[in-house]
């Protein structure tokens, strides 16, 4: 029971130990020979002590006297981390005096983990500054204000830049001249009204009617109106040249094409045009206001609805059009390029200069 109670002890005096040896107070001043009356010192306390422990420091504040004489301006807190579990806590305080005097700074006590922990007695030694006693009259005036030497090494990247400034102006310059010169293409876009083939050719059909070649004793100059109203028509229309075909082939074409509207009508009407032109016959009372009526049909039946009335016609620029529309862009790329630097160099030149000044 002994050895027990005597381990038992001794494994707590030994936590106690660890305990206490884990956390430190380091109170240091960084004037160690003194200051001159005004001057400021630093008081550095530090406060090493495993991570998470809860530190109070005393309640500095500053434009008070931390001691009698001894005035607190201000006050700086860091954490570091001291490795092995350990955190440092420092509090800089800055300080000053104005009476000559060695102020004896007392050692700060710091609570850690609700113990109470003290750092180390220390001294300020505040010195004043000598007097000539001797000869009290004798005093001079401040001084002006010291003129520095000029040093080409500080004013040489302003003058080479202020340089480049201005040869990047004549640059400009000479970039705007050449674009003046070259003059703009201006590409005027027309826009035309355009005439549908349904359009054309009624058109052209109400001109016959008009002249009444109906009832005309000429009926080859009417059949042939007639007949080249239609074939411009379906030219137009289904895309072959009914122009220089014959009336078999016309027929054959649109039989091709798909199209079967009023074929027989159709056919009947070139080959009573192709009678009367070639082998003088003479149509039957009727016959051409029914052909006429035919054509219209035909016409009316097979046009195609929604086709555009206008078309834009974009002219085409020639090869040395084109390539000073070219010149032109990247003569203005290049002039606003040299305005964006030229922009920053004048900028840094001024504050290059102010620096100096």
């Amino acid at each position: 029971m002994r050895r027990l109670a005597f381990i038992t002890a001794f494994a707590m005096l030994a936590i106690i130990t660890c305990r206490a040896q884990s956390v430190q107070v380091e109170q240091t001043l960084d004037s160690i020979n003194g200051i001159f009356i005004g001057q400021q010192a630093h008081m550095t306390v530090g406060v090493t002590a495993k991570e998470g422990t809860q530190v109070e420091f005393p309640d500095w504040r500053p434009l008070t006297y931390l001691v009698p004489g001894v005035e607190l301006l201000a006050i700086d807190a860091d954490t570091v981390d001291a490795g092995d579990g350990l955190t440092t806590f420092r509090k800089r305080l800055t300080i000053t005096s104005f009476d000559e005097h060695l102020y004896p700074l007392p050692p700060v006590e710091v609570k850690v983990g609700g113990k109470a922990y003290k750092g180390n007695q220390l001294a300020l030694k505040v010195i004043t500054v000598d007097v000539d006693t001797v000869h009290p009259n004798q005093f001079f005036p401040p001084k002006d204000v010291q003129k520095n030497p000029f040093l080409w090494a500080e004013w040489r990247t302003p003058f080479l830049l202020s340089l480049l400034f201005v040869a990047l102006l004549f640059l400009a310059v000479w970039f705007f001249l050449r674009l003046k010169a070259n003059k703009p293409i201006i590409a005027s876009i027309r826009i035309i009204k355009k005439i549908l083939p349904h359009q054309r050719a009624m058109k052209a059909i109400d001109q016959i009617k008009a002249e009444h070649m109906t009832a005309s004793e000429d009926q080859k100059e009417y059949y042939t109106r007639l007949t080249d109203t239609l074939r411009q028509y379906i030219r137009e229309r289904f895309g072959f040249n009914a122009m220089e075909m014959t009336t078999p082939e016309i027929i054959f074409h649109l039989q091709e094409s798909g199209d079967q509207t009023m074929i027989g009508e159709l056919k009947e009407l070139f080959e009573t045009a192709d009678l009367v032109k070639f082998a003088k016959y003479s149509t039957l009372m009727g016959e051409n206001d029914m052909n006429l009526v035919n054509a219209i049909n035909f016409i009316d039946l097979t046009k195609l609805e929604g086709q555009p009335t206008e078309e834009r016609i974009v002219p085409k620029l020639t090869e040395g059009e084109e390539r000073t529309r070219k010149t032109r862009i990247v003569i203005k790329v290049l002039i606003w390029t040299i305005a964006v630097i030229e922009a920053v160099l004048f900028s840094y030149i001024l504050y290059s200069i102010f620096q100096l000044m």
